[in-house]
């Protein structure tokens, strides 16, 4: 008996073939996309993840017995296709297949949870609930596809400039930034949470002498949001740097999204396509406003904004309006910075913190971390945290901590900036928002 992996063994994806391989016998394997049959012709659609192909079977070419089994083939059913390549200006690449030979691998269900061929449109939860049929589709794979590409650049970007990739703890005994955003869970006998971010390990690690690291890791935030933006699980890229300003974060930082940018225009044109979206990508230094500026622009709006407030959701409207793409802010309020974040030298009541905006969206903040153990203790303090809580993070500023800087990117929502998505879940396999925990 043949091996069914011999049987589904493709010569070709979809976008491997071309008019110039007219008359050449090729094998395809794929998923039933569409059906045409028009009596003495019949017209399948093979999809596989790099396209479709068109597989022409006229009366006249082809066996009765495999017009039947052509006939029969339902949607989303997977077969493989032997044929002969012959062009057609038409269809999909040019090219159709006469096929000589189908082997049917495995046949689909009806009714299907959802159209494929986007001829009747699937409510977003809908879609989640079968996302392994909506990936099937050609514009939100395209969003992974981005997505990986984008993950494997800013590794590559990390790796080429001397950081050390680490992975931390994601169960933990404490806040990681103070709060009440967490998410308890039984751990043993112990009460423990799961990660906020990695700041605290990442800082440790600036004693190592590793100088550089970055993580690329889950997050968790308890937070009863019900937005486009937020989840209650995110990936976040995370860099810390020894003996590097806050000035040097920044340009890190500003250096790595212009590399991931450069590198989707080069190696992801088809997917942006399949998106019908088109990047925006500076070619001047990304703008800096300073948050008293900021101040100024949101009330010129009629928006209110006080000094010391985050920034509201209207206000990050404006700023998208008049900033326009990529920009940072900084000099924010010590006040609303965590309490690991360094004072300025010229004004303790500033912070040497900064956002990365794109438009009305926070895709990254990062600051100049505090090194002194004193400092750090009292900071702690003065967020009404109990550094006892912080024993062994606080003990790694005692034997020689180096002046460092670092940041957390939102992976998920840089990849909505990089896809023209509108709403996070699109660009997360499978979301956790706090209506959702399956699939």
């Amino acid at each position: 008996m043949t091996d069914i992996f011999d049987k589904c063994k493709r010569t070709h994806y979809s976008n491997q073939i071309s008019p110039e391989n007219e008359g050449e016998t090729v094998k395809v394997t794929g998923w039933v996309h569409e059906i045409r049959d028009l009596g003495g012709i019949v017209f399948l659609l093979l999809r596989d993840k790099n396209g479709i192909t068109q597989i022409t079977a006229p009366s006249k070419k082809v066996s009765a017995e495999m017009m039947e089994d052509i006939r029969a083939a339902r949607k989303e059913t997977i077969i493989t296709v032997t044929g002969t390549v012959q062009k057609s200006p038409k269809a999909p690449n040019g090219i159709e297949i006469i096929p000589s030979n189908i082997d049917i691998i495995n046949v689909a269900q009806l009714p299907l949870p959802l159209d494929t061929t986007e001829k009747v449109d699937a409510e977003l939860d809908t879609r989640l609930d079968s996302r392994f049929i909506d990936i099937r589709k050609h514009d939100v794979s395209a969003i992974f596809k981005i997505k990986s590409q984008m993950l494997h650049t800013a590794r590559n970007y990390f790796y080429d400039h001397d950081f050390t990739e680490i992975t931390t703890p994601k169960l933990v005994a404490s806040a990681t930034e103070g709060g009440t955003e967490l998410f308890p869970i039984t751990y043993f006998e112990k009460e423990a949470f799961l990660g906020q971010s990695p700041q605290l390990y990442k800082q440790m690690m600036m004693a190592t002498g590793l100088d550089n690291v970055f993580e690329i890791g889950q997050i968790f935030r308890a937070e009863e949001h019900d937005t486009l933006r937020h989840l209650n699980e995110a990936l976040s890229i995370d860099a810390e740097m020894s003996f590097r300003s806050q000035e040097d974060a920044m340009n890190t930082l500003e250096s790595l999204i212009k590399t991931i940018l450069a590198n989707i225009q080069e190696n992801c044109a088809k997917e942006l396509e399949d998106l019908g979206h088109e990047l925006d990508i500076p070619t001047e230094p990304f703008p800096v406003v300073s948050y008293d500026k900021v101040l100024d622009i949101v009330n010129s709006h009629d928006v209110e904004m006080n000094y010391g407030d985050d920034l509201s959701r209207a206000a990050e409207k404006v700023l998208g309006e008049e900033m326009g793409s990529y920009y940072f802010i900084t000099e924010w309020p010590m006040s609303i910075k965590p309490f690991y974040v360094m004072p300025s030298t010229k004004d303790p009541e500033i912070s040497t913190s900064f956002d990365l905006m794109y438009r009305d969206l926070e895709l990254s903040s990062g600051s100049q971390r505090i090194h002194d153990y004193d400092l750090l203790y009292s900071r702690l303090e003065a967020k009404d945290l109990n550094p006892d809580s912080f024993e062994k993070y606080l003990e790694a500023f005692k034997y020689g901590m180096p002046p460092h800087s670092g940041w957390g990117m939102g992976a998920d929502r840089l990849t909505m900036v990089l896809t023209g998505s509108k709403n996070i879940r699109e660009t997360v396999l499978f979301p956790r928002d706090r209506r959702r925990l399956t699939p």
